[in-house]
């Protein structure tokens, strides 16, 4: 584990490439901003826009222009691709992860690119981006230019969402198997969620296919080197994932639509249920009610007043009115 002090703000990882040399240093804690660049290489810094500090940083190192530089720090939750004076900057969609799992909760990855470097920023640890990191430690000489690792980071996203897809199906398929089952749980608090994440992932993918193909569109003097070639690929794979994954996110919204009715109803039973008891309960009690009302009223001459048994009388009328009020609801097929 690296315990060197950070030197370059909001400091969370940073890989510098060799493409002669087919090799992807990972810079430690203590690397400072001189160390990024080198003869033929190109490099890949990813910061945590939480520290205040970041946008002083960004303001040090070369080739960013404001727009690059607002698009990394900027707090916007929607995504958005920009090419323009051989740079590409903006927004993409990822998911967020935490320390012991991946998580649905949807994230933001900010990124800036040239054909010198990728530098990304975000707010909460994402998965897309962790796993682009794996995969350059595995195979570290695959990434010739930094719109390789802008490539990958999609890819990343596209793979994701596929696996969310499937989680998704797994917690649908769970929450059918309650819902159906004879005991009464309400299920609603969990369904909301995967309602929601379902119909934003949705969204949020076709936005993304429409931006690349925008991009794609762009004038090759204002791309990055090798930019269109990339947009290409990427906007096939996007229009194959959104063909693909297009029926099954229907299918989730159906299949939580229909659960969400089938607790709705399930509840509504419940609750008829309940009110018939309580209306049952109610004409049971009814007739007792107005006996001992009678008794208690504060008037001369009431029956049972004298004598030795005028309790016993009472309780014989009180039991044979919930009698009574018995054989009346049985009678009109109530009960």
């Amino acid at each position: 584990m690296d315990t060197l002090p950070v030197n370059i703000p909001g400091f969370v990882w940073a890989y510098r490439f060799s493409p002669e040399e087919k090799t992807a240093v990972r810079l430690n804690n203590g690397a400072t901003v001189a160390e990024l660049t080198a003869d033929n290489c190109f490099y890949w810094l990813h910061l945590n826009v939480v520290d205040a500090r970041v946008p002083a940083l960004l303001d040090t190192l070369d080739g960013l222009t404001e727009d690059a530089k607002s698009a990394l720090t900027t707090r916007d939750t929607h995504a958005a691709i920009t090419v323009d004076e051989q740079m590409l900057y903006g927004t993409l969609i990822d998911c967020q992860r935490d320390f012991a799992q991946d998580t649905n909760n949807l994230g933001w990855l900010h990124f800036a690119m040239s054909d010198r470097f990728i530098i990304t920023t975000r707010l909460q640890p994402l998965r897309s981006v962790e796993r682009a990191r794996a995969l350059i430690e595995k195979n570290p000489g695959k990434f010739s230019r930094p719109v390789d690792l802008f490539e990958l980071l999609v890819i990343e996203f596209q793979r994701t969402l596929i696996a969310i897809v499937i989680e998704l199906t797994e917690e649908l398929n769970q929450i059918e198997d309650i819902v159906y089952d004879s005991a009464q749980r309400d299920e609603r608090r969990r369904l909301a969620p995967v309602r929601r994440t379902v119909v934003r992932l949705h969204r949020h993918l076709r936005t993304v296919l429409a931006l690349m193909r925008r991009a794609a569109a762009a004038d090759d003097d204002e791309m990055p080197f090798g930019f269109d070639d990339v947009a290409r690929r990427l906007t096939s794979r996007l229009e194959t994932v959104d063909h693909d994954i297009y029926h099954d996110i229907y299918a989730l919204q159906d299949r939580a639509r229909l659960l969400h009715e089938e607790i709705d109803s399930k509840q509504s039973s419940e609750t008829n249920r309940h009110l018939y008891l309580l209306s049952i309960m109610t004409a049971f009690l009814l007739p007792p009610t107005l006996v001992t009302g009678f008794f208690g009223m504060n008037t001369a001459n009431l029956p049972f007043a004298v004598g030795d048994y005028g309790t016993e009388y009472a309780v014989a009328l009180i039991v044979a009115s919930i009698a009574f009020a018995w054989w009346l609801l049985r009678r009109v097929d109530i009960l």
